[in-house]
């Protein structure tokens, strides 16, 4: 494969960048408000179980990305392409360098966890009991119950599936290479890109009044929120432009919602996890950009700005 979009330079058009802006923004707001289409437009009654009510979400979610990713094509005229696997590829959907997409996102993600994988360990060591053979048992037992009731958990689904191949498809393999053909340089993408990621998010603000919560508390909790997605924005932006996969920031969002916020200190390990998490970080920093370097993921690239093609389409 030529390039992670498996381009030549000449092929779609370039649009202008007003119109890249504006279908990102246009994507960002439908995928929040599909998601109350079916009550507010259709007047479905509401849901009767969290259940009903997810897996409404998920139909919504995925009816939003097709939208998303369909409107991208007709954009960047993808279907000018010769070949189907380069028409994927325009959205990082690509079968080459698979390991690599995978793996190296993955432990540099985990580097910023070392804290948190400190402190499980101290909470797990403390829970032992005197007998190692028996929190081993106990893990493994735990883990066996989780994989058996993880399929038939709702929540295991969005947080682990739905989220993040859907809010990666649309905010990154959709946004970014409108952006990136509207003449953003990748800087810009990468920083500016995530406002659009966060904003989806402040329907958290309605839904938390609606559940009870005062004002100035639903307030303060999607404010960390947003904080926490434009960081994690950052990053998955820069991943995908970096490996020009989109599994790379899948990876991460997932891994992301498995281990929540990073545990920076905690007492019960008596600094050892504030010694690990700095460590971790040091490391993450260090290695960000030579284990995303663009010919770790790629066999070939694009001689130009953005590495990918995309910036040089006329």
């Amino acid at each position: 494969m030529a390039s992670p979009a498996g381009l030549r330079p000449a092929l779609p058009p370039a649009i202008p960048g007003a119109a890249a802006v504006t279908a990102c923004a246009a994507m960002a707001v439908s995928y929040v408000a599909v998601l109350y289409a079916p009550t507010v437009i259709l007047r479905f009654p509401p849901p009767t179980s969290l259940r009903s009510f997810l897996h409404r979400r998920f139909a919504c979610a995925a009816v939003a990305s097709t939208a998303s990713a369909l409107a991208t094509a007709a954009l960047l005229r993808v279907w000018s392409l010769s070949n189907f696997a380069d028409m994927l590829a325009v959205f990082g959907i690509r079968k080459d360098h698979l390991l690599q997409a995978v793996v190296i996102p993955l432990l540099l993600t985990s580097l910023v966890y070392a804290g948190s994988f400190i402190n499980r360990l101290w909470l797990l060591a403390s829970m032992r009991g005197g007998d190692g053979d028996e929190v081993g048992i106990g893990c493994t037992q735990r883990l066996v119950l989780w994989i058996q009731t993880a399929l038939d958990d709702v929540m295991v689904w969005r947080n682990y599936v739905v989220a993040p191949f859907t809010e990666e498809l649309v905010f990154r393999a959709c946004m970014i290479p409108l952006l990136l053909c509207g003449g953003f340089k990748m800087s810009t993408i990468i920083f500016f890109s995530p406002v659009f990621f966060s904003l989806a998010h402040l329907n958290h603000l309605f839904e938390l009044q609606q559940q009870g919560c005062n004002f100035v508390r639903s307030l303060l909790i999607v404010g960390v929120q947003l904080g926490y997605t434009v960081i994690f924005g950052w990053y998955a932006a820069f991943l995908f432009i970096r490996t020009g996969n989109l599994l790379s920031p899948i990876i991460a969002h997932i891994f992301c919602n498995m281990m929540g916020l990073p545990v920076f200190s905690s007492p019960r390990t008596k600094g050892v996890a504030s010694v690990a998490s700095l460590a971790g970080s040091i490391c993450f920093f260090w290695l960000l950009f030579p284990v995303t370097s663009p010919e770790l993921y790629n066999t070939r690239l694009d001689q130009c700005r953005c590495w990918h093609g995309f910036c040089n389409w006329k």
